[in-house]
């Protein structure tokens, strides 16, 4: 339980400081070094290779069905992109004037190694399998896509002033549930694969090709006509 208490400590600190204070250019090492602390306590504390989703002989499968994963997100993305009903959901203003450099950067290598990762080493390597260790497995999953959920607090209340919504209590609990399910797959790909590179797939595929789909949509909307 020790090591467990000093993961949620962990986070909570990271989530505060990495949202409110952090500079944009230090995202990607301090996200990095926040993961290389949870896995050498994890390590520390006992937890296997195997049971962190890190496992090689589990590389195969994690990495078959990651890929089916991506592919099934990156449609159910640009298909909802062409739905008028669901179009303007993806009218992120946070992306309204950034350029293909930082487009190709964001997708490539901030989302990957700085959201993906560290967000699959914690909340379905390191926090699932000491919470398999201390509860059931479904338990286990519950718990962790709720933190999960959680961790999304912060960056839902800066996404809505970004695109100068208010914040409202209903909204953010609605990010809230939406992000802690979207956890609960994350989970399934995890145990179902044996592997964090199942959940790591599907999580690139609905953070960087929503990205690129955002700015595909905000590019189109202000295209002029001919």
């Amino acid at each position: 339980m020790a090591a467990l208490a000093l993961v949620l400590l962990v986070l909570v600190a990271h989530n505060l400081v990495g949202n409110l204070v952090l500079p944009p250019a230090l995202y990607v090492p301090a996200n990095l070094a926040v993961a290389a602390v949870l896995l050498a306590t994890a390590r520390t504390s006992g937890v296997s290779w195997a049971e962190l989703g890190l496992g090689r002989s589990s590389l195969g499968r994690g990495a078959a069905l990651g890929a089916a994963a991506f592919l099934v997100v990156a449609i159910v993305l640009v298909v909802a992109a062409l739905v008028p009903a669901t179009r303007p959901l993806f009218k992120d203003q946070r992306v309204a004037n950034v350029t293909g450099a930082a487009v190709a950067y964001q997708a490539v290598v901030r989302i990957p190694l700085g959201t993906v990762f560290l967000e699959e080493v914690a909340f379905r390597g390191v926090l699932l399998a000491l919470l398999r260790r201390a509860t059931s497995p479904r338990a286990a999953v519950g718990w962790s896509s709720a933190m999960f959920g959680l961790w999304h607090v912060v960056p839902t209340v800066e996404a809505l002033g970004a695109n100068r919504l208010a914040p409202g209590g209903p909204v953010v609990a609605a990010a809230v549930v939406a992000t802690a399910a979207a956890g609960a797959a994350f989970c399934w790909l995890r145990l179902r694969s044996g592997s964090l590179v199942a959940p790591a797939l599907a999580h690139v595929a609905s953070n960087s090709v929503a990205l690129v789909v955002a700015v595909s949509v905000l590019r189109t909307a202000s295209a002029p006509l001919p």
